[in-house]
């Protein structure tokens, strides 16, 4: 009955810190690469008392396209047979889907950029004809920022539609988001982190804004900062840095009500205050959790070991109710 737990991926080196705290720990495990996987539907016997879905939307980034809509079909065959998940069938569902993002935030009366789905290059300026400029334009299904473009007038825009340039942001499922953009207060985002319905900790990532929209905490090559005292122990990279950063309690309320409306036992929510009209935005939902690089420095401990933690508790539910399960069948 003891079944391993299995870890549903794609990336070959966010969860390499995770691997190393369960084999710490002597959880047994297995590594699932989501786009070499297949399954049989009929099959009511799956070899895993937990399945920990970590597939990314910018698996697509990696040529591994087809692990993002695969996720869907195998993570919700896992809930019909009753095998526990962690960012299940419908927490992904939400990670795949800006449209879905947007329409959750707008049910849980959460402030959010205006924005307008479409289906093709041509609704592109007429959507942004109904929007405040600066807009942005963007897939879907994104991850870390991934063909996200900015513009700032009408004209801008038909040019980019006329020349094909924005093409490919309907790749992966024909669909768009034309959204209004509100450039961040001292160009700084707020990230917040949770985990099983508490907050893990927040950051604030300052941005180059001629970086683009590429950003991925998991990603930052951080160091310490050099600076004088009044570098707050921020961690620099280039011209993006990361400091511990304190949200206030309506922004940590709205973060949770997100994730348990959504499922999503794990994952982190990026809000802005606005240099339009300093207000707060909230405009990413992400299930797939890349903590910050260097964490201990920055937010004082490492959340690699809270989730190990959480996933050793569901692993032991998970086990327990396998062989009650059995004993009751005796």
């Amino acid at each position: 009955m003891s079944k391993p737990m299995a870890i549903f991926y794609e990336h070959p080196d966010w969860f390499k810190p995770l691997f190393t705290k369960l084999e710490e720990r002597g959880i047994p495990h297995e590594h699932v690469l989501a786009h070499e996987h297949q399954y049989e539907p009929d099959d009511q016997n799956v070899p895993y008392s937990l399945v920990v879905n970590r597939v990314s939307p910018s698996s697509y980034l990696r040529g591994h396209t087809s692990a993002i809509f695969y996720a869907l079909q195998y993570l919700q065959h896992l809930e019909n047979i009753g095998v526990p998940t962690v960012n299940g069938y419908r927490a992904h569902l939400l990670e795949v889907s800006k449209a879905r993002q947007i329409g959750l935030l707008k049910r849980l009366g959460i402030p959010h950029p205006r924005s307008l789905v479409v289906n093709a290059p041509g609704q592109i300026a007429s959507a942004a004809s109904e929007l405040e400029f600066p807009i942005i334009v963007k897939p879907n299904i994104g991850g870390s920022g991934a063909l996200m473009q900015r513009f700032d007038s009408l004209i801008e825009v038909r040019d980019a539609v006329a020349e094909g340039l924005l093409d490919d942001v309907f790749i992966l499922d024909s669909t768009a988001i034309v959204q209004e953009f509100h450039p961040a207060v001292d160009d700084t985002i707020t990230r917040v982190e949770s985990l099983n319905g508490e907050i893990l900790y927040g950051i604030n990532i300052r941005n180059d804004p001629s970086l683009g929209f590429n950003l991925c905490p998991a990603s930052l090559e951080q160091r310490k900062a050099e600076a004088d005292d009044d570098a707050g122990g921020a961690c620099l990279t280039q011209s993006r840095s990361a400091e511990k950063a304190d949200p206030p309690e309506d922004v940590l309320e709205a973060t949770l009500a997100i994730f348990h409306e959504a499922r999503i036992d794990i994952g982190g929510l990026e809000y802005l205050v606005s240099q339009r009209d300093g207000l707060i935005y909230f405009y990413d939902i992400n299930a797939v959790s890349n903590f910050v690089a260097n964490a201990p420095e920055i937010v004082g401990f490492d959340p690699f070991d809270n989730f190990a933690d959480y996933l050793e508790s569901r692993y032991r539910a998970a086990v327990g109710d396998l062989v009650g399960a059995a004993g009751g069948e005796d």
